[in-house]
């Protein structure tokens, strides 16, 4: 049976800890650990305490791979792999996230598909890379990753489905999922509204159903398929304007997801919301 996950990069600028709480108040499974300039993100021992304290469990780690993200463990790509798939061993996530590489990576873009593939076998951790998309400078496309950013190409045992990065490189989710078949292994769950050449130059991560993507029809082909993956909400709610408006969207994404992939609730520990809200301060978002 699937399970339906939250990333940490849902209620960004929050704190780590406050994404801890926010999933378990909105009923998530469990929690993907983005890894940021964040201590507590790259700490196995500090998640472990967050994971106990919330009753979340961590069921990915995404590799710190954005630009934001540049210096965090070093500058070396190959050792930021290592260190995502480690972190994922220690905290029982059995899976890792890691987007293809830039092209000016060049030489770990060489060989970029080795190293995911022996990563995996030494860690024992699933590396599933991302569909990205083509970047655009005005009208001109550049080719931003290598050996690309569509991973259906690419030599490549396991696959995550973003489909807001689908919308935006104007790929049709459904296709796209139905043709990786069994190496597609992890899911963020999300929408997009259109792709570059619509004037839409930013990675919008909206509300399942709220973009043109097709995700309720690929949340039911992988219910008819008795998936075993995570879908992990990786969906923006900066606009937020109170901690009640934020848990709503939270809520919609994982009704959406439960609706469509056919997976039932089941409650995973008797704390009250009342006891859980008062951990943390409430903060207006």
């Amino acid at each position: 049976m699937m399970r339906i996950g939250m990333s940490t990069s849902c209620v960004y600028p929050f704190s780590t800890e406050h994404a801890f709480r926010y999933a378990r108040l909105a009923g998530f499974d469990g929690v993907e650990v983005m890894v940021t300039r964040d201590e507590v993100t790259q700490s196995a021992q500090s998640l472990l305490r967050l994971s106990a304290r919330y009753g979340m469990p961590i069921l990915s780690v995404h590799a710190p791979v954005l630009l934001l993200t540049h210096f965090v463990w070093g500058r070396d790509p190959r050792v930021k792999l290592e260190r995502s798939a480690a972190l994922a061993s220690a905290v029982g996530a059995d899976t890792v996230v890691v987007h293809p590489p830039f092209r000016w990576q060049s030489g770990y873009a060489d060989d970029f598909l080795r190293i995911v593939r022996s990563t995996a076998l030494d860690s024992g951790v699933e590396i599933a890379v991302e569909n990205m998309f083509p970047w655009k400078v005005g009208s001109r496309s550049l080719a931003a990753y290598s050996p690309g950013w569509n991973p259906s190409a690419m030599d490549c045992d396991a696959v995550t489905l973003d489909f807001s990065h689908a919308a935006l490189s104007g790929l049709d989710s459904l296709e796209f999922a139905s043709g990786l078949g069994d190496r597609l292994r992890h899911v963020h769950l999300c929408d997009g509204s259109g792709a570059l050449d619509d004037s839409r130059v930013f990675d919008e991560h909206l509300l399942p159903g709220h973009g043109g993507q097709p995700v309720a029809e690929v949340l039911r082909m992988l219910a008819a398929r008795r998936w075993s993956g995570s879908v992990v909400a990786e969906v923006n709610t900066r606009k937020a304007r109170t901690e009640e408006e934020r848990l709503g969207m939270l809520r919609e994404t994982l009704e959406f997801a439960r609706e469509h992939g056919a997976v039932p609730h089941v409650p995973r520990f008797s704390r009250s919301r009342r006891a859980l809200a008062s951990m943390l301060p409430v903060r207006r978002a």
